[in-house]
């Protein structure tokens, strides 16, 4: 790999730095320069003293996404290597659930969870959808102003999970404080210890108490998952649950309220929101690096070794958008063969649910608000920075107050 000859966030190890706030502020701009430096694989460090590949290339990607044997979920061997107070750890360390695991292990965990997530009724959640929609709107309908992110999109994402997962709000409260430290890697090691209490908790109020939700239907799987299982389960739904699904909302309606013409083909009929959530997905994933895997042994790809128990990451955001796409056979331009939801036998297992949550939620809030507007000019809103997340700070409004 020769170094980069474009200005790129830099680690002092001369690896391209993705917790530094230059890389949030403009993450296309940075994929650009990686790719002019280095190709579809990126030498990366998640914090400081974390090394990882980053893969930009969207078929390097689909091959190591396909390819669970060389290129397994398991981190055991990686994060032995790794202290606990690493900011990024609990983002990435073993856990016994399907995520984190392979073969038949893998296997069983996702029967567990596919089962008990298929089970949810769709209608029955649209309606919930919206009625919680429908009650955040009215907190702010009355002021003019709101924030979509933290006043809509974030209180409708949790209390959709928690009454999915049969969560109570007093351990839901936890759970979200838990997983908000996690994602921001700030005080990640205390946040992993109050979200595996509380998930613990959880965990035993369902199995004394079982209830028609997820929890339950976990608990009473034939895989008879353990009390410790059974809350890693949960520390995966709740991760995948609240904060990309927060994300996906708010960036799908800042889409909607940036892009003039996106818009006005909207309100024309031209176009839908479930085409806003594809196209923002496609463009700028609420998770834009991720899916990631630890090969045990030395690993070419296109001539680039990579090392043994090192983590590779997959950009879901550069992968959509690489330039190689256009130039296939066909390419892909205005189908669903993004990789937001990941693919191979990782596949996102409640993406359907994911896409009538968000779709309903940003429907509602159109429907709701249909004149409203960005409060402060697009170019001043400030995205969050962290390897994994695409994840603006707020989303003020403004729009007619309603009395």
């Amino acid at each position: 790999m020769t170094p980069p000859t474009t200005a790129l966030p830099s680690a002092p190890s001369g690896r391209v730095a993705l917790y530094d706030p230059a890389y949030a502020a403009d993450p296309h701009g940075a994929y650009e320069r990686m790719r002019a430096a280095y190709g579809p694989l990126v030498p990366v460090e998640l914090s400081p003293g974390i090394p990882a590949t980053l893969v930009i290339g969207y078929f390097q990607a689909r091959r190591i996404l396909n390819d669970p044997l060389y290129f397994p979920h398991d981190p055991r061997i990686w994060q032995e290597q790794v202290p606990a107070e690493c900011p990024v750890r609990p983002m990435m360390e073993w856990r016994p659930n399907a995520l984190r695991s392979g073969g038949t292990a893998h296997a069983r965990y996702r029967a567990a969870n596919t089962t008990a997530i298929d089970a949810v009724d769709q209608h029955e959640l649209r309606a919930r959808v919206e009625k919680i929609a429908s009650a955040a709107i009215a907190d702010f309908i009355t002021a003019g102003s709101a924030d979509v992110l933290t006043q809509y999109a974030w209180p409708i994402a949790f209390r959709i999970l928690s009454s999915l997962l049969g969560c109570p709000d007093e351990i839901g409260a936890r759970i979200a404080d838990g997983m908000s430290r996690i994602f921001e890697a700030k005080d990640a090691q205390r946040g992993n210890e109050i979200l595996g209490q509380a998930v613990a908790d959880l965990v035993a109020l369902r199995r004394s108490h079982p209830a028609d939700d997820i929890t339950s239907r976990l608990i009473a799987h034939s895989a008879q998952l353990t009390d410790e299982e059974m809350s890693h389960q949960l520390v995966t739904l709740y991760g995948a649950g609240i904060e990309p699904l927060t994300n996906l909302i708010a960036n799908t309606q800042l889409k909607i309220l940036t892009d003039d013409e996106f818009s006005a083909g909207l309100h024309a009929g031209h176009s839908t929101v479930r085409d806003a959530l594809d196209t923002v997905l496609y463009t700028d994933p609420p998770m834009a690096n991720y899916c990631i895997t630890y090969p045990p042994y030395p690993a070419d790809v296109d001539g680039v070794l990579l090392p043994a128990h090192q983590p590779v990451l997959i950009s879901m955001a550069a992968c959509n958008n690489d330039p190689a796409i256009a130039q296939a056979p066909g390419g892909i331009a205005g189908n669903r063969a993004h990789l937001a939801w990941s693919i191979g036998p990782h596949t996102c297992p409640a993406r359907s649910h994911a896409y009538l949550i968000a779709e309903t939620a940003v429907t509602h809030l159109l429907d709701a608000l249909p004149e409203m507007d960005l409060a402060v000019p697009a170019a001043e809103l400030r995205w969050r920075p962290g390897p994994f997340h695409r994840a603006l700070e707020s989303l003020p409004i403004v729009f007619h107050a309603s009395h």
